[in-house]
């Protein structure tokens, strides 16, 4: 694949992509846009690229605009008060790109000011990087959601990703990686691009086998940089045999990042990889993924835990609460548990109080552990 040619048709595991962004931006903006304190919502596109190609695909800055136009319509236009403004910054140096993206959202009438801004820029991207982290901070009220496509650019670093999520639990950051191309530099000779990922993150590119492990390992080095105040996980899209793509999302809200899980696990159910579990009977796939979960908590509860502590144990290994919770059942009905409740009343058989709200307000209500 040439890099010509991704730019001017949208291949299709760019349309995958944009899917999962789309999907994600959607879910996004009908969570901040009802939650009653948010009065303001900016979307950055830092490769936004020309929206359009020459094969009619649409890139993200199109996509973004046409969920921010439904959202509109669907909530913020019915309110007295039309809140929250979203508002949306799309950036590509090429000014051939932003130009055509310009006529582009004029023509289809993608755009009206009483949503929010529209700013288009051909700023490098180590400016506005930069500057960024500092705007961020400064809001009040206002989220942040951060779309960083950079194919073939060599200048993303991991300290940026996590300037961008150190904002006051403002922001969220997705990040699209082309493994297959890293990957295999990786093994013979690390270009720059790589150094700055392999030397941050502390890869040993000699140890690892495969692009899986590959992708295993940038997400524990992301993990391990931004700290655990903050989380990751990433979504792999194989278009061939030896060609992955990955994308990583990151998340300095818990709730946020449980919803990009969601919209993940939606697009791999449509895909056939979703969630299979039978308790007992073992398929190819959920031998690589069912089990993993089934595992993990295995040995997890070999200690005592609470419910909160599950519910986010469940969130960072990639699982949504609803998978550890039928796993969990199945442990219960095998007597494998042993339960007990912070008020010492009566356990409700198959509750295990794994979920937000419950995280938030009774983190401590029940404590499992294996027998």
């Amino acid at each position: 694949m040439s890099d010509k040619k991704s730019q001017t048709s949208l291949l299709n595991h760019s349309e995958a992509k944009v899917k999962l962004f789309g999907d994600y931006i959607q879910k996004y903006l009908n969570i901040i846009c009802n939650d009653g304190y948010t009065k303001a919502i900016h979307i950055v596109d830092l490769f936004c690229g020309p929206g359009v190609y020459e094969n009619g695909g649409e890139g993200s800055p199109v996509i973004a605009l046409k969920k921010v136009k439904q959202t509109f319509y669907q909530f913020i236009d019915k309110r007295e008060v039309k809140s929250p403004q979203i508002h949306c910054h799309f950036n590509d140096i090429d000014k051939e790109r932003i130009n055509t993206l310009d006529k582009h959202i004029k023509e289809k009438k993608l755009h009206y000011p009483n949503f929010g801004t529209l700013n288009l820029t051909t700023k490098d991207y180590l400016e506005i990087v930069e500057e960024l982290p500092n705007k961020f901070k400064k809001f009040k009220d206002t989220k942040a959601f951060v779309f960083i496509d950079p194919f073939g650019y060599k200048e993303i670093k991991a300290e940026h990703i996590l300037n961008l999520l150190d904002c006051n639990n403002n922001s969220e950051v997705l990040l699209w990686l082309p493994i297959q191309f890293m990957y295999r530099f990786s093994k013979s000779g690390t270009p720059e691009v790589l150094e700055n990922f392999n030397t941050q993150l502390v890869i040993d590119k000699e140890q690892l086998n495969n692009e899986w492990e590959y992708i295993r390992s940038l997400k524990d080095g992301f993990q391990k940089f931004i700290g655990n105040d903050y989380f990751v996980d990433n979504f792999t899209l194989k278009k061939e045999e030896n060609t992955v793509f990955c994308l990583f999302f990151f998340s300095s809200h818990i709730r946020g990042y449980e919803k990009m899980l969601e919209t993940k696990w939606e697009i791999d159910n449509e895909q056939g990889r979703g969630w299979k579990y039978d308790s007992g009977q073992s398929t190819l796939f959920s031998v690589l993924e069912t089990n993993r979960l089934e595992e993990l908590l295995l040995d997890y509860l070999k200690q005592s835990r609470t419910n909160g502590e599950i519910y986010e144990f469940t969130l960072r290994e990639g699982f949504l609460p609803k998978h550890s919770t039928q796993i969990l059942k199945k442990l219960q009905s095998d007597n494998r548990l042993e339960i007990t409740k912070e008020d010492n009343s009566k356990i409700r058989k198959g509750a295990f109080y794994v979920n937000y709200k419950e995280y938030k307000e009774h983190f401590n209500n029940l404590t499992i552990k294996l027998k």
